[in-house]
């Protein structure tokens, strides 16, 4: 063979890498859509998102691409059947369940239970995403509803309402052309800033680590359905139980918490998204703390005076919308918790999923 041979396959090769990233740079883009998975094919769909920053030792890792995220997690096994009902669980790492293994959590022991409607399995999927913010979880139920849900149920905290954390994030922070249109359809008090978008980026090069996650996340979905390891569980430090004299929340001082520095905006545009679907809330259990200063606060996030100022608020805002509310913040033992006000231990959590199925059937099959 002569050089020529050689000079044309590099030709071609070039040429055809040109025409690849033309078609990356301008064929319209579908977001959205299922993306190409081993997950609920070659291996079984996770039962959380993958989060994580030990991808070598926990087999999961952050990444921002939702519709990724979607197509490694069980619920896009199928987009809806007859033979179960589908009740979405929404939320913070609360739901996703920080240092609990999958069968431990909310999602988990509510399986576990094994309850049904009418001869119909109840199944619950674990939608939930550590990072506390109502804007995160609109996001994730406006991505959620191509999979056919018969009941959502959103809990939530106090935590999530303040406009500050709305895009503080990272998922929501690195998806602006997700955040954007629910803003401007719901006239959210917030202000996105786009990700720089040009030609490069669209290429193949531009897309290296979108598509690099996506590679890495087929790799430790193998590793992950061989060893059912999806979390570190390290030592931690308790939940602060005596707590400082500071009756401050935030910026805000008693006596009024200011509704206009909360999205309570997120409560009407998740009952839209929601359509024809049920949408509950449940104000999510926290820890009550009997320590120092407990008298001023109930736990490291909350002084008294706001949260109490809050579910009231919530339960003003629900009923208006005709929303069906859940205040489980008082359920649980304070004894109960882990690392976190709001992170409970196994026994925390069975507790919580005794108390909550009882709810859930009565809604589902009245």
């Amino acid at each position: 063979m002569d050089t020529r041979f050689y000079r044309n396959v590099l030709l071609k090769t070039l040429l055809l890498f040109v025409i690849f990233n033309l078609l990356l740079a301008f064929l319209p883009r579908t977001p959205g859509k299922d993306q190409l998975s081993l997950y609920n094919h070659l291996v079984p769909g996770r039962q959380r998102f993958p989060f994580g920053e030990a991808p070598q030792q926990a087999y999961n890792f952050s990444l921002y691409d939702l519709d990724a995220m979607f197509s490694s997690h069980a619920v896009s096994a199928r987009s809806g059947s007859e033979d179960e009902l589908r009740v979405f669980l929404l939320g913070d790492s609360s739901v996703w369940g920080t240092l609990l293994k999958p069968e431990e959590t909310l999602a988990g022991r509510l399986n576990a239970a094994g309850l049904s409607c009418q001869g119909v399995p109840v199944k619950f999927y674990n939608l939930g995403y550590p990072t506390i913010s109502l804007t995160k979880d609109l996001m994730v139920l406006e991505r959620a509803m191509r999979y056919q849900p018969d009941l959502i149920v959103w809990l939530t905290t106090l935590e999530a309402f303040p406009l500050e954390k709305q895009l503080a994030s990272p998922l929501a922070l690195n998806n602006p052309g997700r955040i954007q249109p629910l803003v401007e359809r719901y006239n959210l008090p917030l202000e996105v800033t786009p990700l720089a978008e040009d030609f490069w980026s669209r290429t193949l090069m531009g897309q290296r680590r979108s598509l690099a996650d996506w590679l890495r996340l087929q790799v430790y979905g193998v590793m992950w359905a061989a060893t059912g390891v999806d979390q570190l569980y390290t030592d931690y430090e308790p939940a602060a139980w005596d707590l400082e004299p500071d009756e401050n929340y935030y910026e805000f001082s008693p006596p009024n918490l200011p509704n206009e520095q909360l999205l309570w905006q997120a409560l009407p545009a998740a009952l839209d998204l929601a359509g024809d679907v049920p949408l509950w809330i449940v104000n999510e259990p926290i820890m009550i703390s009997a320590g120092a200063n407990s008298d001023i606060r109930y736990n490291f996030f909350y002084p008294r005076w706001a949260y109490d100022q809050y579910r009231t608020e919530l339960a003003i805002r629900t009923q208006h919308l005709a929303i069906p509310y859940i205040d489980a913040w008082d359920w649980i033992d304070p004894h109960e918790f882990t690392n976190s006000a709001i992170h409970l231990t196994p026994d925390g959590e069975h507790t919580f999923a005794e108390e909550l199925k009882l709810e859930i059937l009565d809604g589902l099959c009245p």
